[in-house]
């Protein structure tokens, strides 16, 4: 009987964690993300970016939604690394704002320039989201 070659379509490797949707949880996410990354042997370049990736996103959920909670999510597959933060849902969409000088209010500015794509899907649970950020690698190589 002849085998079928398997398919490799799961993520090489997966770490999340959960915390409470509190300021004091960004500095958290970001440090576990960066620890994670440690472990599976990334560079310091996608290490920093993930981090403020990681940093942008949970702020957000933060403070744009109603969460009491967050999850974040690693995943690392062949080509990309993605981010993952789901919150307990808002009243609109994460979008890009035009804030002119302001300092406040550019973390999907800054999620865009630095991620081959992002973008936010509803959970089908209430007003909960998920908002994603990829980052290409390389092929096939560990980060």
């Amino acid at each position: 009987m002849a085998q079928r070659p398997q398919q490799h379509t799961d993520p090489v490797r997966r770490f999340a964690f959960e915390l409470p949707a509190r300021t004091s949880s960004v500095a958290r996410a970001r440090r576990l993300a960066e620890e994670r990354l440690i472990l599976w042997g990334c560079g310091p370049d996608i290490r920093d970016t993930v981090a403020l990736v990681v940093s942008e996103l949970v702020t957000n959920a933060v403070v744009h939604t109603a969460s009491d909670r967050v999850v974040c999510e690693l995943r690392e597959g062949e080509e990309t690394l993605r981010i993952a933060v789901r919150d307990e849902g808002g009243p609109a969409d994460p979008r890009i704002r035009d804030c002119g000088e302001e300092e406040r209010g550019r973390g999907l500015l800054i999620v865009d320039a630095l991620c081959t794509a992002w973008g936010a899907d509803r959970t089908g649970h209430g007003t909960a989201q998920i908002v994603w950020a990829e980052l290409a690698h390389g092929t096939g190589e560990p980060c």
